[in-house]
């Protein structure tokens, strides 16, 4: 969604919950849904833990499921997202997408916007789970460093990228939440 400036500060949250959660899933389950990685080629060096995704062919029809990652992380992601949309959102819409995403280390999300029209209508939250002094994240032809502790929505339809040229991987918890207003004007498009 267009935020009207490249990243909004949501301040600080309690992560170790959904960190603790999402550092003891085992490899091979970030490996398990590759949705992401083979339909948006800018996300080919990530991989992702996905709890909720929408149908984007059914689209403007909100079909939401769950996915595997729901039984790995909903118990500690579902506190810390309600908390962040009771402070920030207003209530009654919908969460379209919640996930881990894994930038390797060396990895390189290429310059972007997100084109789907369910980017255009719901808030992108970003909370970092990991990171290190040598990612950079850009929005907008500006760098910014996200810190472990704190939420964030990015305005994605601003060009953005992600390089991460440290030794460890980066790891933020991500979802999109389209409020009340907009879930009206798709109900009668």
């Amino acid at each position: 969604m267009d935020i009207g400036v490249p990243i909004r500060d949501l301040g600080e949250i309690d992560t170790s919950p959904l960190r603790e959660a999402i550092l003891g899933v085992d490899d091979d389950a970030w490996l398990q849904n590759r949705h992401r990685q083979t339909t948006y080629d800018v996300h080919d060096q990530t991989q992702s833990l996905v709890m909720l995704f929408i149908d984007t062919e059914q689209w403007p029809k909100l079909e939401v499921s769950r996915e595997a990652a729901w039984a790995l992380l909903s118990e500690a992601a579902t506190p810390i997202i309600d908390s962040i949309l009771s402070q920030f959102y207003p209530p009654g819409g919908t969460i379209v997408r919640a996930m881990a995403a894994k930038l390797v280390s060396g990895g390189v999300i290429i310059p972007h916007f997100d084109k789907h029209p369910s980017f255009h209508a719901g808030h992108r939250i970003h909370i970092p789970i990991t990171t290190n002094s040598r990612v950079r994240f850009m929005i907008d032809g500006r760098p910014y460093k996200f810190e472990v502790g704190k939420a964030y929505e990015i305005n994605n339809q601003k060009q953005h990228s992600v390089m991460n040229k440290g030794s460890e991987d980066r790891i933020n918890f991500i979802f999109d939440y389209i409020p009340p207003e907009a879930m009206a004007s798709l109900s009668t498009s």
